[in-house]
């Protein structure tokens, strides 16, 4: 929701994290917190099945070219995304969708019917179904290519413990350290593909139309 409001002229915008908790429960109810949920949980099976096969797959034909095994994890990883990105940005379309309708949940489409609604409308291309596909192709390419490349890099660089449960907290804070990074370099990009997915601040003029013309309009008007 922080994403897709536009800055502190929208009518609706929240002035916090809390405040954007209690205006979603008094407004929307409990069920408002899960709106769009469904696209999501679609997704998330092929969508971990594509990032990890397709990391393995790039991984060994990099390693072919004699690449040093940092740059070679870094680039699998942002292959791996950028395969990952093209499966799941039409559920990130419908699910956005959903999540910026604010009526009450009884009051929305179904995902299915959202999605239909979606490709007649608009149809299946970068208007309609698969809208902000090179903002969904940053954000994802960005977030597996530091991800994989931090977290095997550093993995291999400091020694294994023994104990398995000494073990267990240096994979964890590893992969936590790897996500944290990831996750702070990639954000641009995911705000760049809710605007771009969400509704425009006036309809029928397209403000938000690519992803580096975005994040300049962004920047220039909110920091």
């Amino acid at each position: 929701r922080f994403q897709i409001q536009r800055g502190k002229t929208d009518p609706t915008s929240y002035k916090s994290l809390g405040d954007c908790f209690r205006t979603i429960f008094q407004r929307e109810g409990l069920l408002g917190f899960y709106k769009g949920i469904f696209p999501p949980i679609l997704a998330e099976t092929p969508k971990r099945a594509v990032k990890f096969f397709t990391f393995e797959q790039y991984k060994k034909l990099l390693g072919y070219a004699s690449l040093p095994p940092g740059l070679a994890f870094a680039l699998a990883g942002l292959g791996s995304g950028l395969t990952e990105a093209v499966v799941v940005n039409p559920f990130e379309v419908v699910k956005v969708t959903l999540q910026t309708n604010r009526n009450a949940i009884a009051e929305q489409p179904s995902s299915f019917v959202q999605a239909r609604q979606i490709i007649k409308t608009d149809g299946l291309g970068f208007q309609g179904l698969n809208k902000g596909l090179t903002a969904t192709l940053g954000r994802h390419g960005v977030f597996n290519m530091v991800y994989f490349g931090f977290y095997f890099n550093v993995k291999n660089i400091l020694p294994v413990n023994t104990d398995p449960n000494l073990e267990f907290l240096r994979k964890f804070g590893i992969g936590l350290v790897s996500g944290t990074i990831a996750s702070i370099i990639n954000i641009p990009f995911d705000v760049a593909k809710s605007r771009i997915q969400g509704p425009q601040p006036v309809p029928g003029e397209i403000k938000y139309r690519t992803c580096f013309k975005t994040m300049a309009t962004v920047y220039k008007e909110e920091g």
